[in-house]
Formats: structure tokens, sequence, C-alpha cells
């Protein structure tokens, strides 16, 4: 049994130490060679896009999301106040424009119904583009996050930015993997479905590059334009010549070599935490009060990639869980503070917030580590069983 476990961490082993040894030894290390194209064509080949783009990090992707998409000063973009503020700032803040932010249905994700009100009863279609009534901005865009891993209800999503002239932005920095299995998306993987996707590669997500991130998008010139950009948007490499203003977003070969090997790993890795998820459900779920949040799984194939623990029933506090369980060397945290309520952004709109305001108080993320054993899975059920 090991004495501290860790929340999320790397799972790395021998074909890692492999590939960026050869990266190493070769000398190419830094944003050029021909692993960060080798990476880009294989994650390519598993989420059946026509291409990928690498970058440094989700946020850079998002970024990359955001300028690709025209997303500019005085736009608006309806995004959700229930997730990392990561996904908000680079489709807002980076580039001028203002959020309008919604709040969460029963899957953590952002509420269509909440969305589908606020594009009815807030705005007004005018040829084609939508106008928020109170501001006089356009709404561009809407960004889907599917949160811990959970798909949000593309569906429906896609429905209504079809409807109301949005650019879909899917977030799926937390959801490598997950895909849906029936329906008119059936086969599509989360990141694939809108116009622009974004996945993170950071150190605690289900496949990490150490930092790292990567775009695919359904519009060809997108996922180009995003490239250039991340390259700093070099029209003459020879004469330093720039068409653009553009960001050192590039990958390195190290990087790409770690992303090849984790790639490799990644259906075990899904298939792992299937097996740590259950066991979290049949030792805590409907226990003394506890429940643990489920994934939508009728239609959908989810990588589960965080779990929570649900504290509303069992008359827990949060952070007293969590201290208690940091003391028996157990490392958990809370869902993240609602972006609404964040110092730059209490100025903006926010619609149908009671569940996320809810879920935000009462949810504890227990370890998930893709190389978490069932006996320490144990150990923590045991000591959630003992608060």
């Amino acid at each position: 049994m090991s004495e501290f476990i860790p929340l999320s961490v790397p799972n790395f082993g021998p074909r890692e130490a492999e590939l960026a040894g050869e990266a190493i030894t070769s000398g190419w290390v830094s944003t050029s060679g021909a692993k960060v194209t080798e990476f880009e064509q294989a994650l390519a080949r598993y989420l059946g896009t026509d291409r990928a783009v690498a970058c440094n990090g989700g946020s850079s992707a998002l970024h990359l999301a955001a300028m690709a998409a025209g997303i500019t000063r005085g736009d608006e973009v309806i995004v959700p106040t229930l997730t990392f503020i990561a996904a908000v700032n680079p489709l807002t803040r980076y580039v001028g424009a203002e959020p309008v932010f919604i709040g969460c249905d029963d899957s953590l994700c952002i509420d269509p119904d909440a969305v589908e009100a606020f594009c009815r009863d807030h705005c007004e279609l005018r040829e084609g583009k939508l106008y928020n009534k109170a501001t006089g901005a356009h709404v561009k865009a809407l960004e889907a996050v599917h949160v811990f891993g959970n798909m949000a209800d593309m569906v429906r999503l896609t429905d209504i930015a079809r409807r109301y002239g949005l650019v879909l932005i899917e977030d799926a920095t937390e959801a490598l993997g997950t895909r849906y299995t029936a329906g008119p998306f059936a086969g599509k993987f989360a990141g694939t479905i809108g116009d622009i996707g974004c996945y993170s590669f950071n150190g605690n997500k289900i496949i990490t590059t150490g930092a790292g991130g990567a775009v695919v998008s359904n519009h060809p010139d997108w996922a180009e334009h995003a490239k250039h950009l991340s390259t700093q948007a070099k029209a003459d490499m020879l004469q330093f010549l720039h068409d653009e203003v553009g960001y050192n977003y590039r990958m390195t070969n190290v990087q790409a070599c770690l992303g090849l090997a984790q790639l490799e790993r990644l259906e075990g890795f899904i298939a792992h935490k299937k097996e740590l998820y259950d066991r979290y459900v049949e030792k805590l779920d409907g226990v003394k009060g506890l429940r643990i949040l489920p994934f939508r799984t009728e239609d959908v194939r989810p990588n589960r990639w965080f779990f929570s623990l649900y504290l509303k029933d069992a008359g827990l506090d949060r952070d007293t869980v969590i201290a208690q369980l940091q003391a028996q060397g157990i490392q958990t945290r809370p869902v993240w503070a609602l972006i609404h309520e964040q110092a730059d952004y209490p100025r903006n709109e926010a619609y149908a917030l009671d569940k996320a305001q809810e879920y935000r108080k009462y949810i504890v993320n227990l370890p998930c580590s893709t190389n978490l054993s069932l006996e320490d899975c144990e150990r923590v059920c045991q000591a959630v069983l003992c608060l």
C-alpha cells in the first residue's frame, strides 16, 4: 500500500522513456522534429479526423480555436460557469470578447435548456446572427465543456448552435476518448462534433505530455490557420516574414514522444478508469447518504476522467471531508469555484445557476489516477466510510 494517494498523476513506463530518450539522443528536443508531426497524425487517426494540430497546452488550444473561429473584441460567447477558468479566459478575455455564463445540468455540463432559453428570450436573430437584446452585442459562439469526461448533450447543443447561427466550440480537454456509441453521432469522439475542438495533455489528464494540447476542426482552413498562428505566423520560414500576430504555442519533440507512447496506452487507461469507478460505486454509492455521480452511458462511452463524491444527503461538510482525508494521506479536491463569481467576471450576465451552485458546494473529487491500484482504491473507500 502506498503511503500517500494522490488525486491524479501521470502513468509513465518504459515506452515513454524509450521514445523520449530517442528524441534526446537525436538532439531534436525543441519545437522542431519529426515526432510532433507523428503525434499529430496518430491523434488524428485515433479521433477519426483529417488533421490534429499539436500545441503546448489546453489553454493555448482554446486560444487558437477562438482566433481560428474569428471571435473578436465585442463578441459574446455562451460559456459554462461550472468549469476550470482556463475554459473561459482564452475564448473571451484573450481575444477581447465577453462571456455569458450558463449553469449546468446533472451531467455537470452546460445546461442545454438554459442555453436555449437565453437564445430565445434574451436575444434576437438578425440576418442569421444572434444579438443580445440587453447589450446589443453579437453572440458569436457557444462552448460545450465535457466536464470530467462526461459528454455534454451534443445532440441538443448542435441543434441550438445551428438554429441560432453560433460557432460551436468543444472543450474536450478532460474528455479524450469519450465517444458516442449510439444516436446521430455514433462513433464520434468528444471534440470532433462541433466546429472546432480542443484537448489537453496536462500532467493530470488521462494521457499526458507533461504539458500540451491539440486542436481539431471540421473546417480544414480553421485547422490550418490554428497551425499557422501556433508557429509565430511565419509566412516565409527562411526570411522570417510574418503575415499576422502569431504565438509560440508549439509542442516540443520530447513532449510529442511522450504523447505517442501515451496514445498507445489510452484504451487501457480508460478501461482501468472504469474498473476504479465501478469499485467506488460498489463501495460508496447509496451508503450513508453518499453518492458517486454517474456518467452518461446510455449512448456514450465516457473516459471517466474524474470521479465525484456527492455529499448533500450524507450530512458531511465538503472542506472538512477534504481535510480529514488529507490527514490520512489521501488527496482530494473540491470542484472549481464558479467562474461568474471570479474577480474579472461579476459584471457579465449569468443564468440558471442553482445546480452549479449546489454541485460546487457538495462535490469532492476522489483519487482517480490510471495507476491507482484497487487496493488503494479500497483504502480510499474505507476512509470515506469512516468519516
